[in-house]
């Protein structure tokens, strides 16, 4: 069986992703990849996604410079979801948000509303030129 054959896709030919720091352990962000994105994220070494709002496939740094070196793949219990341990390249620290910030996950729940706590590392205006 084609390792690829082994992932339960979704109606859509998506499986959720989540991208983790390998270091720090950090979450960083949750995408989606098609079967294309998935082996060429296998073929690279590097986190390629599939963007579904450019209907198109998102070699993650493309435009940013903030490229995900991928450690390791993993498939969960029910083999729905992709993990990637990844290394954040591009700024130090690394940016992993188009936000700026080193994670997408930088909001908390406190005082019964959402309280962004994680820094702006570098501006997206000049990320994204």
């Amino acid at each position: 069986m084609n390792w690829l054959d082994q992932v339960k896709w979704d109606e859509q030919g998506l499986v959720p992703v989540i991208a983790q720091e390998v270091g720090s352990q950090d979450v960083l962000m949750f995408a989606f990849m098609n079967r294309e994105a998935l082996a060429r994220t296998a073929e690279l070494g590097q986190a390629v996604y599939w963007s579904r709002s450019r209907q198109r496939l998102w070699h993650k740094g493309e435009e940013s410079g903030h490229i995900q070196k991928v450690h390791e793949m993993r498939l969960d219990c029910d083999a729905d979801v992709v993990l990637l341990k990844v290394e954040q390249l591009g700024h130090d620290p690394g940016i992993a948000c188009h936000t700026g910030r080193h994670s997408c996950f930088f909001r908390v729940w406190r005082d019964g509303q959402w309280q962004e706590v994680d820094p702006v590392l570098k501006d997206p205006e000049r990320i994204y030129k």
